[in-house]
């Protein structure tokens, strides 16, 4: 079934609250084990369901965020779900005092119930009340940037739109696209401001009442971390400043050499990597969506069923428009076992990784597309995106046909912003850890512990005031995460340094890598992070090893490459 034909009803959540309460009463009332497993089986058809109505409002909402009907229907789902976990809440315990508990461990893995433990952590009716507000805030949030009117050369853009200007080889060009977006956040920032103060005293609240000390381990419990601490991720973070921030600040050196400017760099001469310009896709969308068909023919029997699938169920939507949500992701629509792919051309690098990295996810969902219990499907955050991050390497030898002649620029640019990355990303972690423990910190004491980072984590960044909204250490309010999923960026950092593992893998044997990927990518969410990488042959990047080793090899590769000829 297309994507167009999928059918929406709104759900009655009185009569789903009724039927969960009728399956945990049928589970407890079960005489044995095969009465158990079909309540249970039952039990996940239903969840399903419901997961995907509300995923069908959320992905045609942000399609078009204008769109009344489905504005409606979201704002139900953020008032329901709340209301809705507390009937969850008692199948779960249910299921963990079950006297079968040992035989759906043994036919299905106890990873079900390590993670079932963990969300009696994050969870309580009391807390429901600021769930919902949550949920309304972030998405005024998100509305706020969909409705962004950028005045640039006398014309109106949308925030995905200022892309291409945002890396014009022209550096007067260049400059003015950065400020003219600057204009917009700092044109609304008692509102971005004030969105989020209001966000985080919820969390904090939230926190409190369930007896943590503030958000912060309540945010680990709701990200359903269950193989790593927060000790864990600050030594993570030590070692990104002790062996990264010098290899990213050595390409940042080289780029200024390159462009001709001064380092440090301005926050827009930071965005141009090469004087003759950034890589860019060659031919149109319909090009680049053909290029990435050709990719995954040849990549695997797998991949070509899988994205051939995609084209032909309209289950991708990556053109940018008006009243469209920024930014990208992937999601599943369960009842039809298929991923749907969210994203904003802008004829940008991006757009290409895109195709790689959103498919990366959509590639382990439909792999992973019968599994049982449904949470089976996705591993955890950071596990789902390894497979986007290093799907973007498998696609290298493919470059010239998505890039052109701008394939050399491209491999050079895409490394190297992997690297460059996980110091940004590293960063917008330790800002949200030092807001929840400091709750209490005004909209400016905010902005300037961002600034104090930046010099930490990006000392290649100059902070001179040329573009306010960036130098006065605002330019957080662009990443939605952070407003949005608490906690979530390190994922991508933590599945960067594993992408990078199978990159280095690639350039020794790409056939022996994929047979690396697949084995990690079969498992789905059967395991724990740590687990399915050692299941899979691969370093932990919690491993100090780790992090050191992929800094030594792409570096060394980066040092070395052919950039004659490229100016």
């Amino acid at each position: 079934m297309k994507f167009s034909e999928m059918p929406y009803k709104r759900p009655d959540m009185e009569a789903a609250k009724a039927e969960i309460s009728r399956l945990t009463d049928a589970l407890k009332a079960a005489k044995d084990y095969n009465a158990a497993r079909e309540i249970f089986l039952e039990k996940d058809k239903f969840d399903r369901h419901i997961d995907t109505l509300s995923t069908l409002a959320s992905i045609r909402h942000s399609i078009d965020t204008r769109d009344e009907f489905y504005d409606a229907e979201v704002k139900f789902f953020n008032k329901a779900y709340p209301e809705l976990q507390e009937y969850d809440q008692n199948w779960t315990l249910a299921m963990l005092e079950s006297p079968y508990r040992a035989d759906f461990s043994k036919e299905f893995g106890d990873l079900m119930f390590v993670n079932a433990e963990i969300s009696l952590k994050a969870f309580s009716p009391e807390i429901i009340p600021e769930m919902q507000k949550e949920n309304d805030l972030t998405q005024e949030y998100e509305k706020l940037l969909a409705s962004a009117a950028v005045e640039f050369e006398g014309k109106t853009y949308t925030i995905p739109q200022m892309g291409p200007f945002k890396q014009d080889p022209d550096d007067s060009r260049r400059l003015a696209a950065w400020k003219a977006e600057g204009k917009w956040y700092k044109d609304n920032q008692d509102k971005l401001d004030s969105i989020y103060d209001e966000l985080v005293h919820l969390r904090d609240t939230m926190g409190k009442k369930l007896g943590y000390a503030g958000y912060t381990e309540l945010g680990y419990y709701r990200m359903g971390r269950n193989c790593y601490t927060k000790n864990d991720i600050e030594k993570f973070r030590d070692a990104v400043v002790k062996y990264l921030v010098p290899v990213a600040d050595g390409i940042y050196r080289r780029q200024a050499e390159r462009l001709g400017v001064e380092y440090p760099l301005s926050f827009a001469d930071c965005a141009l990597s090469f004087r003759s310009g950034n890589p860019k896709p060659c031919g149109t969308a319909d090009d680049i969506l053909a290029a990435g068909k050709k990719f995954y023919e040849e990549l695997s029997p797998e991949t070509g069923v899988f994205f051939n699938t995609m084209l032909d169920g309209e289950l991708l939507d990556v053109l940018s428009k008006e009243g469209k949500e920024g930014g990208g992701y992937c999601t599943g629509i369960l009842d039809y076992e298929v991923p749907f792919i969210f994203a904003n051309f802008n004829g940008t690098q991006g757009d290409v990784e895109v195709v790689t990295h959103e498919a990366g996810h959509a590639f382990e969902a439909w792999t992973n597309r019968h599994r049982v219990p449904c949470g089976y499907i996705w591993p955890s955050m950071e596990a789902c995106e390894v497979h986007s991050m290093s799907m973007e390497f498998f696609a290298w030898p493919w470059a010239e046909s998505f890039f052109g002649g701008d394939a050399r620029k491209f491999r050079y640019s895409h490394l190297s912003g992997a690297l460059t990355f996980i110091p940004y990303g590293t960063m917008v972690d330790h800002f949200q850890h030092i807001v929840y423990d400091n709750p209490d910190l005004t909209p400016a004491q905010r902005h300037a512990e961002w600034k104090r980072l930046l010099g930490i984590y990006m000392p290649w960044q100059r902070l001179d005031g040329e573009i306010p909204f960036y130098s006065e250490g605002e330019g957080w309010q662009r990443q939605h995460h952070i407003y949005s999923m608490p906690f979530y960026y390190i994922d991508y950092c933590l599945a960067q340094t594993v992408s990078l593992e199978f990159w280095a893998k690639i350039q020794k044997d790409k056939a022996e890598a994929w047979k690396y990927y697949m084995a990690y990518t079969e498992q789905g969410g059967s395991r724990t992070f740590t687990e399915l990488l050692a299941n899979a042959g691969l370093d932990s990047p919690f491993e100090e090893k780790c992090l050191r080793g992929v800094c030594g090899e792409a570096g060394k590769w980066l040092d070395a490459y052919n950039l004659d000829g490229i100016k």
